[in-house]
């Protein structure tokens, strides 16, 4: 029954952000699409609920359970962020907005791998702390380790974020217009010599 409802979490999340963004873009009622977008928390909080009535009602701490507290972590952590990418890219398209910003390059997209690192950081401490109550709430009455598990899963995340950001960091990517510049630049000198 949890899996189910995280799914509908998962899909309600998408349609609240649609019903939302066509409110505010294609029917021209910004206020009440920006009412439908503050709704989504709301999802996460029905399954936080959900996960702890089910513990309380001596469900076996699982992989269920852990998936849970992960997808309210990602939200935390990137809800908002992927709610604005998305009014950005519907306020351009349908509104006559500003275009949103390209590709990063050079230094830019490493400070943007990093900010992206923060809030993996912020999504990874929600769901290790929901994991922990969850673990402390079950004490000795059941087996914690598929939870335990899961705050490893959520730390492995993590590190694999820093190691893009670090990537991106060491080697950072080229702009490719910087280079077709720099390259057509040379072949005029010497059409110009010709």
């Amino acid at each position: 029954m949890l899996v189910a409802l995280i799914i509908a979490c998962e899909v309600g999340f998408w349609v609240l952000l649609a019903a939302g963004l066509a409110l505010r873009y294609l029917a021209k009622m910004p206020r009440l699409g920006a009412a439908v977008l503050l709704c989504e928390p709301l999802l996460e909080l029905v399954l936080l609920v959900a996960s702890v009535l089910d513990l309380k009602n001596g469900g076996e701490p699982g992989w269920a359970h852990g998936l849970a507290a992960l997808y309210i972590g990602y939200t935390v952590g990137y809800g908002h962020y992927t709610v604005k990418w998305l009014d950005g890219h519907a306020a351009h398209r349908f509104a006559g907005g500003p275009k949103p910003p390209g590709s990063l390059y050079g230094r830019a997209r490493s400070v943007h791998e990093w900010k992206l690192w923060l809030r993996t950081l912020a999504g990874v401490a929600v769901a290790a702390g929901l994991l922990q109550a969850g673990i402390w709430y079950v004490g000795d009455v059941a087996d914690t380790s598929g939870l335990r598990s899961w705050q490893l899963v959520a730390l492995r995340v993590l590190g694999i974020q820093a190691l893009v950001a670090v990537a991106y960091t060491i080697w950072p990517r080229k702009d490719p217009a910087a280079g077709a510049a720099g390259a057509a630049g040379p072949v005029r000198e010497r059409a110009d010599h010709l």
